[in-house]
């Protein structure tokens, strides 16, 4: 029964909506394919979602950023938390290295911890990284108190990253400088199919009200503005997280029976940040976009670029999200036109997998 390993980052839950497409198809193509999820990304985000037979393996990969809500990165505490991770770094590497060797998997694959990338190397198994970004391009913009010992950490990132034997660079993706061998796909989503009108109903929404989701990711937001949403027709919210006794125009992810994607996929505007799962199946979707830009993570620009030539965005700015002055740039998005130019398809996934079906 081939097997892979699979090291997928918790920083929120975009590398692993990443990786899910990309087992599927791959799953088609080989037969009784299984999977060990390396990760602390949380089993009920798979459930749904692989259709693989699959374990799960508990345990930190890296340490993405350290955030303050979904917005801020704590930059002490991101080096801080690069640092710890360092110590003990060959023992660690030959720890997951001999986990990695008593599986026997066909490949490494990882989205996109460099310590995988190592340990795979070092078992002599395939590693190979999929994504949109690297952790070392992420972290040179945080750069600045200590630019010696910073250095020094991405330095460590990218001679892990060097060992892989190549990386699967999804649209829209980052120049992987620190891989040798990189292969481009299209991009990766798996939109759920829009349940529109039963949303409406449960909502009890009539026609003339525009239904935003705010969704931000993994991370949860920590406080909105609610008094002001539950004033502002004619939008009706849906959120991650509890809401508020006694609201009439907002109303909890949690509250409803639907799953986050089929609720995505399912209303009249996005609010979110540019993260890549969201602008991808929004794109995808045709859903008008208001997002909210942290102005220093790295693939940042790449997706706003992308959501600005295929779908339909408009930025709001952090002062005012956090302010709840949303309704003039709400109501210029959702009658916003379509784009002149179609969106690429989601061929990413499939092509992906064609790629690393060669290993078997």
């Amino acid at each position: 029964m081939p097997l892979i390993w699979c090291s997928i980052s918790a920083h929120g839950f975009g590398h692993a909506a990443q990786i899910v497409p990309v087992l599927n198809e791959l799953g088609k193509q080989v037969r009784d394919l299984t999977a060990i999820l390396r990760t602390t990304v949380p089993s009920w985000f798979f459930e749904p979602r692989l259709q693989i037979p699959w374990q799960s393996s508990h345990a930190v990969q890296d340490i993405g950023c350290i955030q303050q809500g979904p917005l801020t990165i704590d930059v002490p505490r991101t080096w801080a938390a690069y640092r710890s991770f360092h110590e003990n770094w060959h023992a660690k590497v030959q720890t997951e290295a001999a986990l990695i060797r008593a599986a026997a998997p066909v490949f490494v694959l990882s989205d996109i911890s460099h310590l995988a990338i190592a340990a795979g190397a070092e078992a002599r198994v395939p590693a190979l990284g999929l994504g949109s970004l690297s952790w070392d391009l992420v972290l040179a913009n945080y750069i600045g108190n200590d630019p010696e010992t910073e250095q020094g950490v991405m330095d460590r990132i990218r001679e892990a990253y060097e060992k892989a034997v190549g990386f699967i660079r999804v649209t829209p993706g980052l120049p992987m400088k620190a891989f040798h061998h990189v292969h481009d796909v299209g991009p990766i989503g798996a939109p759920a199919e829009p349940q529109s009108a039963s949303l409406r109903s449960a909502l009890g929404a009539s026609e003339s009200d525009c239904v935003v989701l705010v969704g931000f990711g993994g991370i949860q937001l920590e406080t909105l503005p609610f008094d002001k949403l539950d004033s502002m027709a004619p939008f009706r919210f849906i959120v991650g997280g509890p809401v508020p006794p006694g609201l009439t125009r907002v109303v909890s992810t949690e509250a409803l029976p639907f799953s986050f994607r089929t609720v995505l996929a399912s209303v009249d505007l996005i609010m979110t940040k540019p993260g890549y799962g969201t602008i991808v199946e929004a794109v995808a979707l045709q859903k008008p976009v208001v997002y909210v830009r942290r102005y220093n993570f790295a693939d940042e620009q790449s997706l706003v670029d992308y959501l600005h030539r295929y779908g339909r965005g408009t930025e709001l700015a952090a002062d005012d999200f956090v302010a709840g002055r949303w309704s003039t740039i709400l109501s210029t998005a959702w009658t916003s036109a379509s784009p002149a130019q179609a969106p690429p398809p989601l061929s990413g996934a499939a092509e992906a997998a064609r790629l690393l079906a060669e290993y078997f």
